[in-house]
């Protein structure tokens, strides 16, 4: 049994992979193995009950190939803690009221522009009254969405889930602004350091005071971006990090990377890495969405203040 027992979980997690990508989408090898031996030890709360994690994917612009890292990694997170668990799943009818209320947490993983619409190409070719329709549930699915965050659940987004609902204001607002570019490119070297009077934050507290180094794509926001209207976990080191590069707009050195908010009853938590396929495997970029995530689901408790 010994000797077959690898080759049947090898399989599995290929199953895992094609099922879950039907586009074809993988990680690279040796993905699953290094994201285990990354994943926390345990929870950093237990649970108060089965949580489960809607974990949505959606992409009408960019779609980044650390996609299928990223479901991977919370699948394997959430399983092997014992936190949550994830159900993968691109269907738009998991928004519908019914179906969104089973759920305690929707996860954007790097999402892009309006999801809940056809691209562009294809609403072209819809008759008038299609068109209608789609505006319609559209419509509804936002306002189902921020309906299920008000009323007390969780919201998390990763790295390009600022890429995404332009036209919807209140979406820009609950996850605290837009995308505007990345000065820092995936193969950019930068240095990202804990908010400042944060270094025992229990969403940050796994970073020990230390800035994270590696090489990462690094978002800078737009309006509604506002760094004091939430609380701030990490930020861009900008003494450590190149501010010559061409396309930096902001001139007040303020790149928030991640940070956690109160939106009426429900919690936010958006954390701009995760463009590279390496940070679904760093302990540290690990550790800090397993506890956003916990804050988000209502286990973790932490003080947040905005």
């Amino acid at each position: 049994m010994k000797a077959i027992y690898p080759a049947l979980f090898v399989g599995a997690a290929a199953w895992f992979v094609v099922a879950q990508n039907p586009a074809g989408e993988q990680p690279p090898s040796g993905a699953l193995e290094k994201i285990t031996a990354a994943i926390p030890a345990k929870p950093y709360a237990k649970p108060e009950k089965t949580r489960k994690v809607l974990v949505f994917s959606v992409t009408n612009g960019f779609r980044h190939a650390s996609i299928a890292t990223g479901k991977v990694a919370l699948t394997e997170m959430g399983k092997r803690t014992g936190a949550f668990e994830t159900v993968i799943s691109d269907d738009l009818a998991n928004f519908e009221t019914d179906k969104l209320a089973k759920f305690d947490a929707v996860c954007f993983l790097s999402t892009t522009n309006e999801v809940f619409m056809p691209r562009k190409d294809e609403l072209a070719k819809l008759t008038p009254e299609q068109q209608t329709a789609a505006k319609a549930k559209d419509a509804r699915l936002k306002a189902n969405l921020m309906a299920f965050v008000k009323s007390g659940r969780g919201f998390v987004g990763i790295h390009a889930a600022t890429d995404t609902f332009y036209e919807w204001p209140e979406y820009g607002k609950m996850i605290n602004g837009c995308f505007d570019g990345h000065p820092w490119t995936a193969g950019t070297q930068v240095s990202i350091k804990v908010e400042p009077g944060q270094e025992k934050h229990p969403l940050v507290a796994m970073m020990e005071g230390k800035n994270l180094e590696f090489k990462e794509e690094i978002y800078q926001l737009r309006d509604p971006y506002d760094s004091k209207a939430v609380h701030m976990l990490l930020r861009l080191d900008t003494e450590k990090t190149n501010m010559t590069l061409p396309g930096i707009k902001r001139k007040d050195g303020d790149f928030g990377v991640a940070w956690a908010r109160n939106f009426e009853k429900g919690r936010v938590f958006y954390c701009s890495i995760g463009h590279n396929h390496e940070m679904y495997w760093n302990p540290k970029v690990l550790g800090h969405y397993l506890a956003g995530i916990q804050w988000a689901l209502g286990d973790l408790k932490a003080e947040v203040t905005k």
